[in-house]
């Protein structure tokens, strides 16, 4: 009797989360796939029923084009530099370095920045002027006669994109050290005892042991930050602003809901991130309820 009392119980006290979840998420997803399938275009709601159009428009777009190759540039270099550099910090902090909770809290710190905060410092830094209005890293290239390495930075077409990430990393980079370090402390130290006894030397235990047992890390830290890739909108804005060689499908979602009224557009954009986002996440999700379920 007190077991279902207290099932009930708690049944009652998760339900205006469950509700509030209905409503405002899925609720809101259904809508915004019907409105994607209508032929809403203007301030006064059409629901006439569009079927994919919609979809098949942006499909043959040039500009949407644009937006899916400057979003797999963008992830690309996000993703890899953000995992490699994490990783070396962690390694690095796991030798028992002096003051380690100093540089773990500095590394750490950017992620406490939002986007638009990275942006309007790392505008700066990639100023792209030359001569007396020359800034950022192109002054101190300049000042260490490394003229070389002067360039265009985020005004480059394609490369552009590459050069943003560098912002995103030094934002996230901190975060994939945490989670690497976390994995290290957990592997018992007697397995690199064993295998130094066996005449193994640190690049053998990192790639035959470490690496191996930080996969579930890894794969963690590949699903967080390209779902926050393809999702990219205030950093870019705040860098760039509204460019279309820098184009990626949330700038244009907002542009084509907000500035051009083309709702039924904007939300099929929105449900195509919403897909490719779902892409990721569900077999991670499967994954790890198979996990824990073995375990």
């Amino acid at each position: 009797m007190f077991k279902d009392k207290d099932r009930y119980l708690s049944i009652l006290l998760i339900s205006p989360s469950i509700l509030a979840l209905l409503i405002f998420v899925y609720g809101f997803i259904g809508w915004s796939v019907r409105v994607s399938l209508s032929n809403w275009k203007g301030l006064n709601p059409d629901y006439s029923w569009a079927g994919l159009k919609n979809y098949l428009a942006l499909f043959s777009d040039p500009r949407f084009h644009v937006d899916v190759r400057n979003t797999l540039i963008f992830t690309s270099v996000f993703v890899v530099g953000s995992i490699l550099l994490g990783f070396f910090l962690a390694v690095m902090l796991d030798q028992g370095l002096k003051g380690e909770g100093f540089f773990r809290s500095l590394f750490l710190f950017p992620m406490a920045i939002s986007y638009i905060v990275t942006g309007v410092v790392w505008r700066w830094l990639m100023n792209p002027a030359e001569g007396s209005r020359m800034s950022g890293f192109n002054l101190l290239f300049t000042s260490l006669h490394l003229d070389f390495l002067v360039n265009k930075w985020h005004t480059t077409p394609i490369w552009g994109m590459a050069a943003i990430a560098l912002a995103a990393i030094w934002q996230m980079s901190g975060y994939t050290m945490a989670l690497y370090l976390a994995g290290l402390r957990s592997i018992p130290h007697e397995l690199r005892e064993a295998a130094q006894i066996d005449g193994a030397n640190e690049i053998q235990i990192y790639r035959n042991i470490i690496l191996p047992l930080l996969a579930p890390v890894t794969l963690s830290a590949l699903i967080i930050l390209g779902h926050m890739s393809l999702k990219v909108f205030d950093l870019i804005i705040a860098i760039a602003g509204k460019q279309l060689p820098l184009d990626v499908p949330a700038i244009y979602m907002w542009q084509t809901t907000f500035d051009g009224l083309f709702y039924a557009r904007g939300a099929a954009i929105g449900i195509l991130l919403l897909i490719s986002v779902a892409v990721l996440i569900i077999p991670y999700i499967r994954y790890t309820l198979k996990t824990e379920t073995q375990q």
